[in-house]
């Protein structure tokens, strides 16, 4: 058998893999579940835009207002702890500073770090038993789909609107390979630099 078949082979046994598995279905759901909050997050920036005030002159009294190092702070501890804040919100930011392409490469380093916080907070959780309990209950669906999927759930959530510091976490739960996951959370600075060129584009 030649190589190019064998690996059509091995693509094709990937796909019959992660549909039976629900691998597809996951995507979906999840891109319906951020779906909404997208929605509700643009509608409120296009109505303080047009209503209140221009979110370009917003974004400038945020940088006059805030030091860097402050909102870099607030968005590396967002990344590093269930991404509790939109990254997109600091990508706009970056586009009034002084030098936005470099603003925004901080800030694909800083939520690349913040995966890998989140990745040995994971690895951590297992040295308590208490917490590891309550984590693996907290978390059971993300751990089971990472033990399903592994690094193609790491990629799909540095890449789409998905909890990545989740999947980061339960990684480490599940003690993946620390070298691999290094690798596949390098996508997350291919996802900067796409939100960061529509951003840039709309505003």
């Amino acid at each position: 058998m030649s190589r190019e078949r064998i690996r059509k082979s091995r693509w094709k046994l990937l796909h019959q893999y992660y549909s039976y598995t629900g691998f597809y279905a996951f995507i979906g759901d999840g891109l319906k579940k951020a779906a909404l909050p997208t929605a509700i997050i643009v509608g409120i920036l296009l109505y303080v835009n047009y209503e209140v005030i221009k979110i370009n002159d917003l974004l400038i009294i945020l940088t006059q207002n805030y030091s860097d190092f402050a909102i870099f702070s607030v968005f590396f501890s967002s990344e590093s702890i269930l991404g509790l804040i939109p990254p997109d919100i600091f990508i706009a930011w970056t586009k009034n500073t002084s030098n936005p392409i470099l603003y925004l490469s901080i800030l694909a380093i800083l939520s690349y770090l913040g995966g890998v916080v989140s990745y040995i907070t994971g690895k951590a959780v297992l040295l308590i038993p208490s917490v590891q309990n309550y984590m693996e209950v907290k978390m059971s669906k993300h751990i089971v789909n990472m033990r399903k999927w592994g690094g193609f759930l790491i990629a799909v959530g540095a890449l789409l609107p998905l909890p990545f510091a989740i999947a980061s976490m339960a990684a480490g739960m599940i003690n993946f390979n620390f070298k691999n996951f290094l690798v596949f959370a390098l996508l997350r600075f291919l996802r900067f630099i796409i939100y960061g060129f529509a951003i840039y584009q709309m505003l």
